[in-house]
């Protein structure tokens, strides 16, 4: 049983990265399950910290980022949206090259927040950093 809104469209969610950091760092939305939303980061110069690694902070964005979306697209985006409360992130292991994947899951979907989780893997798939994100669910004004 899916969780979303209405059925997402790939192409469109990508479009809504345009001009953003996002769009900057690489950042894309790659599959859209029943209940989950996955996505890349690029594992280069635009998301390293000074030692080579993928900073913790491009993780956290990535996370934020896959759910943040996964939130807005359960909600009628004509009446409501999804705004950051809380977002943390254990980072387990460095990531030097390639791509970083998250994968995110929403863990509770009540009627004013939603807490996702996010984990994520380096291309040879092992775990690197594991996320948490609280979204409020706010009425548009």
């Amino acid at each position: 049983m899916s969780i979303w809104f209405e059925q997402p469209n790939l192409d469109e969610v990508n479009s809504w990265s345009k001009g953003t950091m996002l769009e900057h760092i690489g950042i894309e939305i790659t599959d859209i399950g029943d209940d989950y939303l996955e996505g890349t980061m690029p594992a280069d110069q635009r998301t390293f910290q000074p030692y080579g690694l993928v900073h913790g902070g491009a993780n956290i964005v990535l996370a934020e980022t896959l759910g943040s979306i996964g939130g807005m697209l359960t909600i009628d985006p004509d009446k409501y949206i999804c705004v950051g409360q809380e977002v943390n992130g254990n980072h387990l292991r460095g990531v030097r090259s390639g791509v970083v994947r998250g994968r995110a899951q929403r863990i509770h979907g009540g009627s004013t927040s939603q807490v996702w989780e996010i984990k994520l893997y380096d291309d040879k798939n092992k775990l690197s950093c594991i996320s948490r994100l609280t979204l409020a669910v706010v009425k548009k004004r």
